[in-house]
């Protein structure tokens, strides 16, 4: 018996808790967590259904599914002893089986699942005895926590002596600079003043925070011994320091800043007023062909950078723009947006704020046209020989360059890297997501299309999916622009600067 996973999946295959036994990438088993509700039929007697490479075994939990994942040659009865097994553990562990209750308990779930499990294989014990292992603990991390608080302990009633004993260092110095001072007025008289002041001194009381050291006024003509001993509270604040490093949970009283002024440094923008037009674009692409979504979302912003500049309006050029549709902000004049391309506030004699992004306009746009999808991806796997070759091209309608591309593209968990046999442009391999990225920095029209291969161990076509692309323009899909700014009250032009950008939301190929 080989257990690749043990999960908790919602009706809809939402995965709530999972467990793998098995090296298994993150994509593969979100790709099997989700594909398990379409293959469960409605009104069959038996619990279980197989694919073409593992066998999953479940157990309806009232509105969820208690899942095993396992590879075919594994022993269905013995799978079916470990789910049982499974079932009961999941109520000793979570009250109710409702999503939250469920996710809330994810890691005591897991902790129990692998008491049962071990390695893929069922472990032989009772319900009773994991309940005892999960809640098991320990004498010696007991002993060791009392230690380590004993130590913080003691190494805090140290500081408090100190700071008593410097506390009282100091008064016992103002003292006898006082008496130093009086020694010319005669003894009667000095004697009398220094009652007078023991008398009116409050008596000494420690206290438990780190008290501030400042120099006696006649510090010129005195020297106090030893330099007041402040080595030792420094060493009992290194101790301290250690044990944070250790990773022991402390606190230390950090000394704040008592001069100084902090620097502040203002940024100054080149032109009075910011302007941006930004657009993300969203695309879904079928793996075996076609667009299921392509949608853009622009904003149009404007950041005034000083306040006599901030009584202006904006004058907009905009092409046919089919499909999209545009909405103004709250504020903004719609009528006169709509009659002379003109963005401006309703009250003119009002201004727009300064320092902070205010968005203007914005506008959507939403097709499946396959001709205006910015960057085609195309996948080729295929298995010969024990090793999956793929081949996975990009084509480029767009009529604006793209820049820093990335395709990244999901790969089986193996030992080494994949062998690239041929890439245009840079690849990389990340082993921590298992994906191999591919790198184009520009794609203009020199480079509309682009081919990489490259050859892996055995895995199924679906392992290369989802395809996960990113790139960047200084082109929008919305042909809009900005002609110029003026000044409301003043009339004439204000300087400005304009910067356009169009990045990826979501695109994959799926």
């Amino acid at each position: 018996m080989v257990v690749l996973a043990a999960s908790i999946v919602s009706k809809t295959g939402k995965p709530l808790v999972s467990r793998q036994y098995m090296e298994m990438s993150r994509i593969r088993i979100e790709g099997l967590l989700a594909a398990f509700p379409k293959l469960v039929g409605t009104g069959k007697q038996h619990t279980y259904v197989e694919t073409e490479n593992v066998r999953y075994i479940y157990q309806p939990l009232e509105g969820l599914y208690l899942l095993l994942i396992t590879n075919k040659q594994s022993n269905i009865l013995e799978d079916l002893e470990t789910l049982r097994l499974l079932s009961k553990l999941v109520p000793e562990f979570s009250q109710s089986l409702e999503e939250e209750s469920v996710a809330a308990k994810a890691f005591e779930l897991i902790f129990a699942f692998d008491e049962v499990i071990s390695l893929g294989h069922k472990e032989n014990i009772t319900v009773q005895q994991v309940k005892q292992n999960c809640e098991m603990e320990s004498h010696e991390e007991k002993l060791h926590k009392l230690i380590i608080q004993s130590k913080i302990n003691d190494t805090k009633d140290i500081m408090k002596k100190k700071v008593a004993d410097i506390e009282k260092s100091k008064m016992e110095q103002k003292k006898i600079g006082l008496t130093s001072a009086l020694s010319g007025f005669g003894s009667k008289a000095a004697s009398s003043i220094m009652q007078e002041l023991e008398s009116a001194t409050p008596a000494y009381r420690i206290d438990p925070t780190p008290v501030a050291i400042s120099k006696p006024s006649t510090a010129a003509s005195l020297k106090l011994p030893k330099g007041m001993q402040l080595g030792k509270a420094k060493k009992a604040n290194d101790f301290l320091e250690t044990l944070a490093k250790e990773g022991e949970v402390v606190e230390l009283d950090v000394p704040k800043p008592t001069g100084g002024v902090a620097a502040v440094t203002a940024n100054v923008a080149a032109d009075p007023v910011s302007l941006a037009i930004e657009e993300k674009v969203s695309v879904s692409l079928n793996k075996q062909g076609g667009v299921e979504n392509l949608e853009v979302q622009g904003t149009m912003s404007l950041v005034v950078n000083s306040d006599e500049d901030a009584f202006i309006r904006i004058a907009v050029v905009s092409g046919p723009n089919k499909g999209f549709q545009f909405k103004t902000h709250p504020n903004i004049d719609k009528n006169l947006y709509g009659s002379s391309n003109v963005l401006g506030l309703k009250d003119p004699s009002r201004p727009f704020p300064t320092g902070s992004e205010l968005g203007i306009l914005k506008w959507r746009f939403q097709s499946k046209e396959e001709s205006l999808v910015p960057l085609s991806i195309n996948c080729w796997p295929s298995v010969s020989g024990g090793e999956s070759y793929v081949n996975i091209e990009y084509d480029s309608t767009a009529n604006f360059d793209l820049q820093n591309v990335q395709i990244i593209i999901p790969v089986p968990a193996a030992s080494h890297a994949p062998t690239v046999n041929q890439v245009d442009g840079e690849w990389r391999y990340d082993s921590r997501r298992a994906a191999l990225i591919w790198t184009i920095e520009l794609i203009d029209d020199t480079n509309r299309s682009g081919s990489l291969e490259f050859v892996t161990s055995a895995a199924d076509a679906d392992a290369f999916y989802p395809v996960e692309v990113t790139f960047s323009s200084n082109k929008t899909f919305c042909d809009i622009n900005i002609t110029g700014v003026e000044h409301t009250q003043k009339g004439g032009p204000v300087k400005f600067s304009l910067k356009k950008a169009l990045e990826t939301a979501e695109y994959s190929v799926v």
